[in-house]
């Protein structure tokens, strides 16, 4: 009986996000109250309260459910076997393009994600942590396969996240798509050069 309500609790709880998220893109995560979603999914705010204990746990949990999609398909790719370099490219590409995509091009999530960098930071360091965490898991494999050379793995991968921020950071990315700078493709060659063997 237990497991058929924590089954239930589950399934409510993936509900009341999946409303939050739509909400938050169509409104705003401003204009949003746990009143409109719980309206959406005809039940009390007390109810919705009952699974989260405030709007900001609701945003938390949205903000780190987007971050798990770029991860989650981050860790697909380290995971694959085959030569690191083209791999180490569309890793790169790929947290660029899915950054882009949820967080650039939506102004609605836009702001989502300014105020997640403002209210819950413990979140987006935990993101960017990991994101750096399979950066260096690749350059090891680099290193492995004799395509890299990083004598400080840690080093070498926060130094790659740093020259990579204006392509990762969601602000960045708005901020700077219409300023004087490198392609993407420049800078992961910048990046790859900085790693390649030296002799």
């Amino acid at each position: 009986m237990a497991l058929i309500s924590e089954h239930i609790e589950g399934d409510t709880r993936d509900r009341i996000l999946e409303v939050a998220e739509r909400l938050f893109r169509q409104i705003g995560y401003q204009k949003t109250t746990v009143g409109d979603i719980a309206k959406e999914l005809r039940m009390s705010p007390a109810n919705v309260y009952r699974f989260f204990e405030s709007k900001k746990a609701i945003h938390q949990a949205v903000a780190q459910g987007l971050m798990g999609e770029v991860e989650l398909e981050a860790q697909r790719i380290v995971a694959r076997p085959g030569p690191v370099l083209p791999r180490f490219r569309e890793l790169l590409t790929t947290i660029h393009r899915m950054n882009t995509e949820r967080y650039v091009g939506d102004n609605k999530l836009h702001e989502m994600v300014e105020i997640a960098m403002e209210e819950d930071w413990d979140v987006c360091v935990t993101h960017m942590e990991r994101v750096a965490g399979m950066i260096g898991q690749v350059i090891a494999q680099g290193v492995a396969s004799g395509e890299f050379e990083a004598p400080d793995l840690q080093l070498a991968s926060l130094c790659a996240c740093t020259a990579m921020m204006r392509f990762f950071h969601p602000q960045m990315i708005a901020q700077c798509a219409t300023k004087p700078g490198p392609t993407i493709d420049q800078m992961i060659d910048f990046v790859i050069a900085g790693l390649s063997p030296r002799h």
